[in-house]
């Protein structure tokens, strides 16, 4: 189920306080005309049962109720400053002794509270007379109605100053965003080194600044990356070309012989294996960028893998005075090809920059589910400000590209994409003389494979 779109956070955080106050002040409308009411019921309840002692009290001082003048009299007194009420006494036949019982018009009848008590009178017969208080409760009730109206305008006026406040202090309060968004139509591609600037913004709003500084700083590194990325394809892929092209040329020049031609085509079938090489490595980083998981196997001894790398670059190792040496065992779920091929660059990696006479280690080591596969040689350390790139694409720590011939840049790249395709990272050291150069990897496929996605193998 999909949200409704926010059109307007400013409209929106307005309408809430606006509903949000009106319910408030609604309650406490409510609560006071209700407390209002209970105090104006009691206040009636408390004067009917004041009057019924009174009555009570009077009809039982009365010695001698023969004399009805002298006592109607009396009740008259009692009735003196209390227009809001009425009293009527009836015998037991019905007959009026004192007052009116008569029933009030039916429109002031709602307006009318009454209370029925006997009174036992001993000199009548022993029969008892029955009272009727009746008090007016119309000015109450007239009271209650303009208390409920002022409440009703206090709460509409209040709502709409309230509404109105609220609506400039949410816009007051959404300028930040709104120099957020200022600040965000002055970035390009063109012009990714700026950064927002977050000193001035509050606290709830500082996050997002650095989070969204952290991904300019990231998209600047990429963008740099990319024009880096594509001077460096033109120039792997221009000189194979531009051999290609000259050798081809020669050759057509002049009539050649069956073995120089033969001696041309090897050369230009180097050249474009070399080309074919950077296009395969190309087309494999690019789906592990998409993505792309290994083919999982169960496999018993990463030591045994390594041997047999270290077997196929014997001669190499030879012929730059180094001397191998595996330390360490793991085994789990691994794509064994990847795996293969990523030692493979590192030893190539470690054959051309290690000292020679000097022992390259490889290590294997397993902690915590991760396995980590790490080769470690002598040599020269790497300055500080390269480590961090020698896993980018055509980078290269030594920028005359000595080596450009036989090496395009892609080894190290092609390292780090096998590691995060086995749940990993790369990892890159060098002090004290010793470079360490390797990546960790999850020893069990089922935490790293998301799903739908592909599998790529060498």
């Amino acid at each position: 189920m999909t949200r409704p779109p926010i059109r307007s956070l400013g409209r929106r955080l307005s309408l809430w306080l606006a509903v949000q106050s009106l319910a408030g002040l609604a309650a406490v409308c409510v609560a006071v005309y209700v407390t209002t009411l209970l105090a104006f019921d009691a206040r009636q309840g408390k004067a009917l049962a004041d009057k019924e002692m009174q009555v009570r009290h009077l009809l039982a001082d009365e010695a001698d109720m023969s004399d009805a003048k002298a006592l109607r009299h009396r009740l008259d007194d009692f009735l003196i400053g209390h227009q809001d009420m009425t009293l009527a006494l009836r015998r037991a036949d019905g007959t009026a002794f004192y007052g009116a019982a008569a029933t009030a018009p039916n429109h002031e009848v709602t307006y009318l509270r009454t209370l029925k008590f006997a009174v036992a009178v001993p000199t009548i017969d022993s029969a008892p007379l029955y009272a009727e208080l009746r008090l007016d409760t119309r000015d109450d009730r007239l009271l209650l109605s303009r208390i409920s109206v002022t409440l009703l305008a206090a709460a509409l006026v209040g709502v709409a100053v309230i509404s109105a406040g609220g609506y400039a202090l949410v816009k007051r309060g959404l300028r930040p965003v709104r120099d957020l968004v200022a600040q965000t139509r002055q970035l390009a591609a063109g012009t990714l080194h700026k950064r927002l600037d977050g000193s001035a913004q509050p606290e709830e709003l500082k996050p997002l600044v650095e989070q969204f500084n952290a991904l300019l700083a990231r998209l600047e590194r990429a963008y740099d990356q990319m024009e880096g990325f594509n001077a460096d394809v033109a120039h792997e892929l221009c000189t194979p070309l531009a051999t290609l092209i000259s050798g081809t040329e020669l050759a057509l020049r002049k009539a050649r012989g069956t073995e120089e031609l033969r001696d041309v085509l090897g050369s230009n079938l180097e050249d474009l294996h070399r080309i074919s090489d950077i296009v395969q490595d190309m087309l494999f980083l690019s789906r592990a960028d998409r993505g792309a998981l290994a083919r999982r196997k169960p496999l018993g001894s990463l030591a045994a893998l390594a041997q047999k790398i270290a077997d196929y670059h014997e001669a190499g190792l030879a012929d730059a005075e180094l001397r191998l040496e595996i330390a360490g065992d793991a085994q789990g779920e691994f794509d064994d090809a990847l795996l293969q091929r990523a030692l493979s660059n590192l030893l190539s990696n470690t054959t051309r920059y290690a000292q020679p006479r000097t022992t390259v280690r490889v290590e294997i080591q397993e902690l915590d589910g991760q396995v980590h596969l790490l080769v470690t040689n002598r040599g020269d350390n790497i300055a500080p400000e390269h480590l961090p790139r020698l896993f980018d694409r055509f980078y290269r720590a030594d920028p005359s590209r000595s080596d450009a011939v036989r090496n395009h840049g892609l080894g190290l790249a092609i390292v780090a994409a096998i590691a995060r395709m086995h749940g990993g990272e790369p990892r890159a050291d060098s002090k004290d003389g010793m470079t360490t150069i390797g990546f960790s990897m999850l020893s069990d496929g089922r935490r790293d494979a998301p799903i739908n996605r592909k599998t790529v193998r060498q």
